[in-house]
């Protein structure tokens, strides 16, 4: 069932201030807890002028900011909702220089808040079965008329039919380093969907995947049940997100962005899901693998 759209004037009714923010923190990820120390739940109140709630007996006390992205910030918590909100809406992505616009703070802290959003957002990898398309493409990079694909990253992705996508950066496209990805995220027995690309047939053989391929050089696009139409649509979305309102983005911290639009793609493609309510669910969450990709790709 279709959810109603959650509107900017839905989020200031239910968000004022800092107060109500930080209620809603704690309620959602500390309002089940019963107190340590009497054993006693529901029993916390908000301690006058601090961010700290105490149990009614007094020999306990919670911050609902510590372990969290807001935990070592001092912006405004209502404006990290705001921000979490802005880029829960947006199909395309939301640049740092317009949660600056909308919150007030500088573009240098508006730039941190949405990277530690995009970690929020950044999924470990899941194993794909069934029918999965695999493709590679190029992203950013100068134009150079010479050379068709100058100074770009090289971006393996494979996702499932009527499932996931995953995207991640590998070095080139040969078969040493598609292999470790499409391992990581195609289950055995699964069948690959590809284009003819030498390192595919290769790597479907040692693996003992199932393997169709089109023929993209000789113009076809389709095969029976061979096509690799869904990635590539992946592919689109992608960048026209990133040209038209990232513009420029380091190689460094492309993988945050494929994170991001590999999490729209899953998860907002659900009329039923509610993007808002599930990232303030994840402000808690270790999310350690957004990390270890940026380190990867140095």
């Amino acid at each position: 069932m279709k959810q109603p759209r959650y509107t900017v004037q839905q989020f200031h009714r239910q968000f004022k201030d800092n107060k109500t923010c930080l209620l809603h923190l704690f309620e959602t990820h500390h309002g089940h807890k019963a107190c340590p120390k009497c054993g006693e739940k529901g029993k916390y109140h908000l301690q006058a002028d601090t961010s700290h709630f105490v149990c009614q007996c007094g020999k306990h006390q919670i911050s609902p900011k510590a372990g969290t992205i807001f935990e070592k910030s001092d912006t405004d918590l209502v404006k990290w909702y705001f921000a979490i909100f802005l880029m829960s809406q947006s199909r395309n992505g939301v640049a740092a220089k317009e949660i600056e616009r909308h919150t007030g703070v500088t573009y240098k802290t508006a730039w941190r808040m949405a990277k530690e959003i995009r970690k929020m957002m950044d999924d470990p990898p899941t194993l794909q079965t069934g029918e999965v398309e695999a493709d590679e493409t190029w992203i950013g990079g100068r134009k150079d008329p010479r050379r068709k694909n100058a100074k770009k990253t090289i971006v393996f992705g494979s996702v499932q039919r009527k499932g996931k996508v995953q995207a991640q950066v590998v070095k080139d496209v040969t078969e040493e380093s598609l292999l470790h990805p499409i391992r990581s995220n195609v289950a055995k027995g699964s069948l690959l969907l590809t284009d003819q690309l030498r390192a595919y047939r290769n790597i479907a053989h040692i693996e003992g995947y199932g393997h169709e391929t089109v023929k993209h050089q000789h113009k076809e696009y389709r095969k029976g049940n061979a096509y690799t139409n869904t990635i590539e649509g992946f592919w689109s979305q992608l960048k026209r997100s990133l040209d038209g309102t990232y513009h420029v983005i380091s190689p460094k911290y492309l993988p945050l962005y494929l994170g991001e639009f590999a999490f729209r793609y899953n998860y907002a493609r659900d009329p039923s899901f509610h993007l808002f309510d599930f990232l303030l669910s994840r402000v808690g969450l270790p999310h350690v693998l957004a990390v270890q990709r940026i380190a990867s790709c140095r």
